[in-house]
């Protein structure tokens, strides 16, 4: 699930053929949704290859806001690639026209490579992704298909009620390779900024599947404070949604799309961090050790 909404991480070179270094056809890349969890990271990576960025958000240099159409021409013209990730998910009604309508702006405006952020197993998603890869015929583009983030719980979705001691989701007991946001901001700028992955879809995972149940055992363990997980049906919790002022219907739709993504189909881990970075994706215990400042695991 890739819905975005501070922690600062240190930015890595990653272990690739390129060594760090921008390629030729990436010298100017637009971010959108540039302050959230992903974005933020990828334009700070981008950044230190020397790359020139173009942060598109509602308040930041360059404006951009996918719900404003007429401000992602301006944001896309003179860019050489573009990162898209889609708010609030690729899978969320009306995506696959913003999607078409992105491309073309796309291609209008002479950009060259896209990698866009996307849900993995999300079918709504793949829909979208192929709107966006239909309209920007001609182009480079690269689909990166994440699991759960695994900063959905320190600084996201649900980082207020562990801070308060309570982990509930409508999650059971299902299992998820929780992606840290690091290796997948990673792979992006891999993406962006070598050649070798246009046409490609990467699926990106942590290491290994833990049910919900571990995490807030292993959040427990690190920060010294318990935390209790609590599953919840996907109807109720799209009721708790709302009584903290999320609208109905779009209470609604996200209980219902976690109810899909955890209900199994996603629990087993990929390779993808390693093929594209060459090392192993960070582990849920050493993000939480790091999060929450318990001792390295």
């Amino acid at each position: 699930m890739t819905t975005n909404t501070q922690n600062t991480q240190n930015t890595q070179k990653t272990q690739s053929g390129n060594g760090g270094r921008a390629s030729a056809g990436a010298r100017t890349i637009l971010v959108t949704s540039a302050t959230g969890k992903t974005g933020r990271r990828v334009a700070e990576r981008l950044a230190a290859r020397g790359v020139t960025v173009r942060h598109g958000s509602r308040t930041g240099a360059t404006p951009f806001d996918w719900e404003a159409p007429e401000t992602w021409g301006p944001a896309l013209r003179g860019a050489d690639a573009a990162y898209v990730a889609d708010y609030p998910d690729l899978a969320a009604p009306g995506a696959v026209e913003v999607m078409r309508t992105f491309g073309r702006l796309a291609v209008e405006n002479g950009v060259r490579r896209l990698t866009v952020l996307s849900g993995r197993g999300e079918p709504e998603a793949v829909v979208a992704e192929g709107a966006l890869r239909e309209a920007a015929g001609g182009v480079e583009m690269t689909v990166v298909r994440a699991s759960f983030f695994a900063q959905n719980f320190s600084e996201g979705l649900l980082a207020e009620g562990v801070a308060e001691g309570m982990l509930v989701f409508p999650a059971g007991d299902t299992l998820e390779p929780f992606v840290d946001v690091d290796d997948l901001a990673d792979v992006i700028v891999e993406t962006l900024t070598a050649d070798g992955h246009a046409g490609r879809v990467h699926e990106v995972t942590g290491p290994r599947p833990v049910s919900f149940a571990e995490v807030a055992a292993e959040i427990s363990r690190v920060s010294g404070r318990p935390v209790v997980y609590e599953a919840m049906p996907a109807a109720e919790y799209a009721g708790l949604l709302t009584d903290f002022g999320l609208p109905a219907p779009e209470a609604e739709w996200l209980a219902a799309l976690f109810a899909t993504l955890l209900d199994g189909h996603n629990a087993s881990a990929t390779d993808g961090v390693k093929r594209v970075l060459g090392r192993e994706p960070r582990s849920f215990a050493a993000f939480a050790a790091e999060a929450w400042g318990g001792p390295t695991t």
